[in-house]
């Protein structure tokens, strides 16, 4: 039998342990959150169990408004206008993404207002893409898919501006278009999801077209040398 002394501490190591991870996403539970601040369409500032964390929502991307290398997209301003609207007096509640957190520190997270998604309400307007889809964090790109088709089906919000949207992003008159590094050889993209792995996209997959490549690779071959698995999709 342990002594007293180290029962409490045997139970203090385990309150520690779990507090590292105060907030369970290995189900679909929501945590409720209370907004301090909307930094842009996708990006917010909540305070949950008395900290301060900034939450990336998943899978979706809106035009930027306050990135420091980049100018003010075009309908920036109309997306951070919107999810502030949602989250304002409203009862906001994050589903968290596998992993929790991006390289950056930041949560990973579905967001709900009074029980309706935030995520989906921005990709009906028009307000966002779906992007940055990288495995596990797949839950929802199906729905959120068929809701960005019909949006450019209505041509509203991004969808009204020509060829502004791209798959490496928002390119308009003021934005500077990233050079391409493909070529017609070179067409597998890999990319380092949010937990770090390494993972390459063929043509023939499923989330080749709305990945975002960091390198470019000629052959499965290179892409394997060089660390890179392929996508199970």
């Amino acid at each position: 039998m342990l002594k007293p002394k180290l029962l409490v501490s045997f139970f203090s190591a385990i309150l520690l342990i779990s507090g590292c991870s105060y907030l369970n996403s290995s189900d679909d539970k929501r945590i409720p959150v209370k907004v301090e601040k909307v930094v842009d369409g996708d990006t917010i500032k909540v305070r949950v169990d008395g900290r301060l964390e900034t939450v990336r929502f998943l899978l979706v991307d809106t035009p930027e408004s306050v990135h420091p290398s980049k100018p003010v997209q075009p309908f920036s301003k109309e997306a951070s206008t919107y999810t502030l609207r949602m989250l304002e007096d409203a009862n906001v509640e994050l589903e968290l993404g596998i992993g929790e957190r991006d390289k950056y520190g930041r949560l990973l997270a579905y967001v709900y207002a009074d029980g309706q998604s935030v995520q989906e309400n921005l990709l009906k307007k028009g307000l966002a893409r779906v992007a940055y889809v990288f495995e596990p964090n797949t839950k929802y790109v199906d729905q959120y898919e068929r809701i960005q088709i019909q949006a450019q089906k209505e041509g509203v919000g991004i969808w009204s501006v020509e060829n502004y949207v791209q798959e490496e992003g928002y390119v308009s008159e003021d934005t500077k278009q990233p050079e391409n590094t493909a070529n017609q050889a070179c067409t597998i993209k890999g990319n380092i999801n949010s937990s770090g792995d390494k993972i390459y996209h063929l043509e023939s997959g499923r989330y080749y077209k709305i990945t975002k490549p960091e390198k470019w690779f000629c052959t499965e071959k290179e892409a394997v040398a060089s660390g890179f698995r392929k996508s199970k999709q």
